[in-house]
């Protein structure tokens, strides 16, 4: 019996939002909370990096996730799994050792929602053709990025203006327990609309066949020409912005007296998550019309610069410390700006360089997984760093962490020519 077609409208936004939103709560906005609960920033930076490690290590697993009846099954669970342990993360804040509880369920929720990555966009790629998966990947990224704006603007605004009236374990409380809700209601959403994302003769993979295709496709990507410097210049594109991404909204949150910018998290959520995303995808927009007005080959060593100089506006906040709400907003939002017309070209690059050949998807989640795994290492350090340095030294180091990335885009190689059909 035929599936019914669904239509795409109704479960593409959702559950491109049900990805985005534990990314975000895991990744960004437990920063503020933990910081806001009195843990120190080493701590809030190790901690709330390592956890992520998941996202850089699901190609291991997927290839046994076929072995697990259809992939609707598996984004159903996953949203179910990660709505209790945001539930979870709400109930643990009020006890002593609540660092460690809220932590281990992050972890959890960080596998749960890098398997739920996999399984989601699986069935993006083997319900729709490619005309329809080209039709929609605007929504797809669209949903992803109003994820990050709900829960970094709106979320962290919400928790700023509860703990003024309520105290800050139950404002907390209150935003985790809201994305326990949403999450839940994702998967009762998603079990009556979404596409299964797979038929019989797709689960027939035994855990014998699940390996040997892993280790056929392991094999094969560090096998291919200039991979190493590839891998290089992956790690180093984003070092600088791994080092300095948690310690954001830690320095603009510090007191004056002790090196911060003294903004209050309402002004922290209103600038970061509303206008810096909303910069954050207009640059993604108009650097895709620019690198293919001019092709990334031209282009990469202007879109390196793009993602890793604006960060040179932390260390001149650092040193003059200004007061002005506006002009603070205005700096970060231009860095917001060149983050999104930078990052295009690193994707663009791990699509069109390292992804090419016969396990071009498989290849490319390796490839964003060693992109992940180095942004991860530099989070883990940049805490510790900090403390040490304080914010003014510490935005001197993630100056020169810029250089390397801005030499090797100069001399790296392509492998492929940017119009063969193949590199697409």
């Amino acid at each position: 019996m035929l599936q019914k077609k669904i239509n795409p409208l109704k479960w593409v936004p959702s559950v491109y939002f049900g990805m985005g939103l534990p990314f975000v709560m895991v990744q960004l906005v437990s920063v503020i909370m933990f910081s806001d609960m009195g843990i120190s920033d080493a701590s809030i930076a190790f901690w709330t990096s390592l956890v992520i490690l998941p996202w850089s290590l699901k190609p291991l697993w997927s290839p046994f996730l076929e072995m697990v009846k259809t992939k609707k099954y598996i984004v159903i669970c996953t949203q179910m799994l990660t709505g209790l342990c945001f539930a979870l993360v709400a109930l643990s804040l009020p006890l002593p050792s609540f660092f460690t509880y809220a932590i281990a369920l992050m972890g959890l929720i960080a596998f749960s929602g890098s398997t739920h990555d996999i399984a989601t966009d699986g069935i993006y790629m083997s319900e729709l053709d490619n005309k329809t998966q080209a039709q929609y990947i605007g929504w797809q990224g669209a949903f992803f990025n109003i994820a990050k704006v709900f829960a970094n603007g709106g979320l962290v605004f919400l928790a700023g203006m509860l703990k003024n009236s309520m105290g800050v374990v139950q404002a907390w409380m209150i935003i985790m327990g809201v994305c326990a809700v949403i999450m839940i209601l994702l998967s009762l959403w998603h079990s009556r609309v979404l596409p299964s994302g797979s038929t019989p003769t797709e689960q027939s993979t035994t855990i014998n066949e699940g390996w040997e295709s892993f280790k056929h496709v392991f094999t094969t990507f560090f096998q291919k020409k200039n991979i190493v410097i590839y891998i290089v210049f992956i790690i180093l594109y984003r070092l600088a912005e791994g080092l300095a991404i948690k310690i954001l909204p830690l320095f603009l949150k510090a007191p004056i007296e002790n090196g911060g910018l003294g903004l209050e998290i309402q002004q922290i959520g209103l600038i970061n998550g509303t206008f810096g995303t909303i910069a954050f995808i207009a640059g993604s927009i108009l650097a895709g019309y620019y690198i293919s007005s001019r092709g990334l080959k031209k282009t990469l060593f202007f879109l390196c610069c793009a993602i890793n100089l604006p960060f040179l506006i932390y260390l001149v906040l650092a040193i003059i410390q200004p007061t002005n709400v506006l002009l603070i907003g205005g700096a970060v939002v231009s860095e917001y700006f060149g983050y999104g017309f930078g990052f295009v070209g690193l994707t663009l690059f791990m699509m069109q360089q390292v992804a090419p050949g016969a396990h071009k998807m498989a290849h490319y989640a390796f490839a964003s997984g060693v992109m992940n795994l180095g942004y991860m290492l530099a989070g883990m350090v940049s805490g510790v760093l900090s403390d040490w340095l304080g914010y003014k030294q510490f935005f001197i180091v993630v100056a020169i962490a810029m250089i390397p990335a801005l030499i090797v885009s100069r001399i790296i190689p392509f492998t492929y020519p940017e119009h063969n059909k193949e590199s697409i």
